[in-house]
């Protein structure tokens, strides 16, 4: 079954995530992908992931496709126009890519090229229609195409957000302009993110909460001070600042995470986000019971 297809028979998904390089050696990368192969639905090919200069996610993605695993092709509205954007959709029609995450995409300005000019030509709403209306065989300004793509739209939602309502306004938004699925920020208090699975239970659609592996004390405090929508609880900071050994107790607090996460009602499925740790995911899933 395609990751679509288990999304539209309520199974219960897993994902995880790689970074492509900054380069064109792939092979550490293929080789971490493929311990996941068979153990998770499908893996997100991140796209310039902090606006940094690295090799492309549709390259990764057909590299993936190639050893028999299901890509998420991540495509931000940030380096290209709606020429460029709906281009990227088709190519990765053309190459049987079918998931495609929408997202907008950091400012050039917080990574390796700051003087770098964004495009924005298109918000993640506006792009999640135009891929959408590819599905019926025209383009963006209502030009036939030959050959009609099929996707899997996805797109992300901060549960965290403060305040939630512009959250929820394009939460909804996203629903109305044909997404099937929503990858979330990084989820580390389940209390308030059941706060928010409750506010969302009306809608029809598959909401998959996100993991993001600790690394360090000084990690977790960043991400309170600098990311939105993101909350450590000071007892896990303790708890991995106090670790003989992180990645075990990175591992142990992400396995816990998705045990408790599992009990909620209505949850799509997991997603796992290594940054970097690739390696660490089978055992993730393992002491998960996944």
């Amino acid at each position: 079954m395609t990751l679509k297809e288990k999304i539209k028979s309520n199974k219960f998904v897993v994902t995880s995530e790689i970074g492509p390089p900054k380069g064109i050696d792939v092979k550490e990368l293929i080789e971490e992908a493929k311990l996941t192969k068979g153990r998770v639905d499908a893996v997100n090919v991140t796209d310039l992931q902090s606006a940094v200069m690295r090799l492309g996610s549709l390259a990764v993605s057909y590299l993936l496709k190639k050893e028999g695993i299901e890509p998420i092709y991540q495509l931000t509205c940030r380096d290209r126009n709606r020429l460029a954007l709906q281009s990227d959709a088709l190519s990765a029609a053309a190459l049987g890519i079918e998931n495609i995450l929408v997202l907008t995409g950091d400012h050039p300005s917080r990574g390796d090229h700051p003087e770098a000019k964004p495009v924005y030509d298109l918000d993640s709403v506006q792009l999640i229609e135009v891929v959408k209306k590819l599905e019926t065989g025209k383009d963006m300004a209502g030009k036939e195409l030959k050959g009609t793509p099929k996707f899997c739209v996805g797109a992300v939602v901060n549960p965290g957000a403060n305040p939630i309502e512009p959250e929820l306004i394009k939460f909804e938004k996203k629903i109305k302009a044909g997404v099937e699925f929503f990858q979330t920020q990084g989820v580390y208090d389940v209390e308030s993110f059941a706060r928010f699975m409750e506010k969302v239970k009306g809608y029809n659609t598959c909401i998959i909460a996100g993991i993001i592996l600790l690394k360090s004390a000084n990690m977790a405090r960043y991400m309170n001070e600098n990311v939105a929508g993101i909350s450590v609880p000071e007892d896990l900071i303790k708890e991995i600042e106090g670790a003989a050994d992180t990645k075990a107790k990175a591992v142990e607090i992400a396995a816990r995470t998705i045990k408790e996460l599992k009990g909620l009602a209505r949850l799509g499925g997991i997603h796992i986000m290594s940054i970097g740790w690739n390696k660490l995911v089978p055992r993730i899933l393992d002491a998960a019971g996944l």
